[in-house]
């Protein structure tokens, strides 16, 4: 089920089905005499067997990204064993977008970065609420009570770092004897992020013009 679930994303409730209905079968041949060598050779064939029929009825898109209604059927498909049909008809639209949003120019030469698409879970909306938005979803609130709560034709800096204090991946620790020791350390960190800030405030300088919001 897990090789299912990483390749696929799909289909590990009847994987889990289909391995459990053969195992059960195994064990009752086996405690008929037959030798357990013999069921895995029947698994073989019936696995070459299968693996010859998907080839036949496999179907080759010349642009699967653009055929729209060949990426929602399959969508539809997974969806409408999990979800109700009303919000899943509503999720294989949004599903379709992102896909086709982040897909690169030829899907052939390289996969679909899924990471580029984020799930986010809104406190208090209900599922149908759900939607695609072609563009980042800010759910933070102002970081100080002065901050502006509008802003119209302003520029927006995206950025990988942090303006917060981090905590390390590995198990560690500060000591410190004595409470000048300890004011050391705060102002040590505080300056860390000082330079940060500062490097913030003259890039939007040098970009935004007088009266320009950033």
């Amino acid at each position: 089920a897990t090789a299912q679930d990483d390749i696929t994303g799909d289909g590990t409730t009847s994987t889990v089905l289909l391995c459990g209905e053969l195992l059960r079968q195994a064990e009752r041949y086996t405690t008929e005499g037959l030798h357990p060598r013999v069921i895995t050779d029947g698994y073989d064939i019936a696995r070459d067997a299968t693996l010859k029929f998907l080839d036949e009825f496999k179907v080759t898109l010349a642009d699967p990204i653009n055929d729209r209604d060949f990426l929602r059927s399959i969508a539809s498909t997974s969806l409408k064993t999990k979800v109700d049909h009303d919000l899943a008809d509503r999720l294989t639209e949004a599903v379709v977008d992102s896909i086709r949003t982040v897909a690169p120019e030829d899907p052939t030469k390289a996969p679909i970065d899924l990471n580029m698409v984020e799930i986010m879970t809104m406190e208090q909306k209900m599922g149908t609420d759900s939607r695609f938005v072609n563009g980042l979803v800010l759910d933070h609130g102002g970081r100080h009570p002065d901050m502006p709560k509008v802003l119209k034709n302003c520029h927006v800096m995206t950025c990988n770092v942090t303006f917060e204090y981090e905590k390390t991946e590995v198990q560690s620790g500060f000591f410190y004897s004595s409470a000048e020791e300890r004011e050391k350390l705060v102002e040590s960190e505080r300056k860390w992020l000082d330079e940060r800030c500062r490097q913030v405030v003259e890039f939007k300088r040098s970009v935004c013009k007088e009266g320009e919001n950033f």
